[in-house]
């Protein structure tokens, strides 16, 4: 009898192991940045991968890879879209060569001439309609790529100079790192020489004097790439990124492949990734700030008071342009314009009231 029921007892495990479903594969998803690996952008992709990674009990693994792992930084987003890569982390404006309206989600260069900071850019994103017109723009880029939100910074700072510059006339006299497209167009509107090229590429552009001043991003990320070892004056007040968007592109098929509760899942993580990385930026750079001036020489300056109107007007100048040229670049315009009217002027006097207590306390500091 025991051994019939020592018999029993084994078949029946047997049946339940063959009729258990097998655990499925985690979906493994490979995404190539457009900075090294020592980037704060790698950084906080991780804090968001490893949430991906736990809302979905370890069903979704997203790898981060550097720069240049396997395609060039400009070849990222070709690469995703032929599935190559499963995925890239970037910024949207690096693909205007493609779309104008590029530089409206991943860099409106002065705020879009609407007034609109890095994070009322937030706001028009999540509730203003512009997640809507995100995953419009893929369709019009012609690319089979899924594109998330996850990295708002800025303002930038304008850049790094070598000697101080007191007017538009004294920063026309030297060649300026500047992001691609309406950036960049912007300044050689106004009769700066801008050259663009990627981060890794500006200390030894300078150091060969290929460029004379630049701009990468803001005091964490300008200190990490060592320019305060060429460079020693700095000025934080610029227009040409008050809003810059790092984003993850996913090759579409790959996401169609992921569960919905997963989608869910990294769309959740997404949308706190655009608050943590937010709150991020604000602490790394303050202490990075304080590190340039106290122990490296830097000399923190005001910008020169005639640049802003010529980079609004400059910016104005393009804007135009592509509205008139681009049917959706306007459509995404509008809708931010539409947004900002009834946005802005309330933000923009709140912040002011956030700007005055800021600048009433380094004051106090000073004394």
């Amino acid at each position: 009898m025991k051994t019939f029921i020592q018999t029993l007892c084994m078949a029946m495990a047997t049946a339940a192991l063959v009729l258990a479903p097998a655990t499925a594969a985690p979906i493994k998803i490979r995404v190539q940045a457009a900075v090294p690996a020592k980037g704060d952008e790698i950084t906080m992709f991780k804090d968001f991968a490893k949430n991906v990674h736990d809302l979905t009990e370890g069903e979704v693994q997203i790898e981060v890879l550097p720069a240049g792992s396997v395609v060039g930084v400009k070849e990222i987003l070709d690469a995703v879209d032929k599935g190559l890569l499963e995925g890239g982390l970037a910024w949207t404006h690096y693909w205007s060569g493609k779309h104008p309206a590029t530089m409206l989600f991943g860099s409106p260069t002065a705020g879009a001439g609407l007034g609109i900071d890095n994070i009322a850019w937030v706001s028009w994103y999540m509730f203003g309609g512009g997640k809507d017109l995100y995953n419009q723009l893929w369709d019009e880029m012609g690319v089979n790529v899924k594109g998330i939100m996850l990295q708002p910074v800025g303002p930038e700072a304008l850049g790094w100079f070598k000697e101080p510059i007191h007017s538009m006339d004294d920063f026309r006299k030297y060649r300026f790192r500047t992001p691609p497209g309406i950036p960049g167009q912007s300044y050689n509107e106004m009769g700066v020489a801008a050259v663009s090229m990627g981060g890794g590429d500006i200390l030894p552009a300078l150091e060969k004097g290929t460029i004379d001043a630049a701009e990468w991003c803001c005091p964490k990320p300008d200190s990490i790439f060592g320019f305060q070892k060429v460079l020693k004056h700095y000025y934080l007040q610029g227009l040409h990124q008050v809003v810059v968007n790092a984003d993850m592109y996913i090759n579409k098929d790959v996401w169609n492949k992921i569960p919905a509760k997963h989608q869910k899942a990294i769309e959740v993580a997404a949308d706190a990734s655009l608050m943590r990385a937010m709150a991020y930026r604000i602490y790394e750079n303050g202490k990075a700030l304080k590190d340039l001036t106290d122990n490296h020489g830097v000399i923190l300056h005001d910008t020169p008071a005639d640049y802003f109107p010529e980079y609004m007007a400059a910016v104005n100048t393009i804007m135009n342009k592509h509205k008139a040229e681009n049917p959706f670049f306007n459509k995404v315009w509008l809708s931010m314009e539409e947004f900002a009217q009834t946005a802005v002027p309330f933000w923009a006097g709140a912040q002011a009231t956030n700007a005055n207590l800021g600048k009433a306390y380094v004051d106090s500091l000073k004394n």
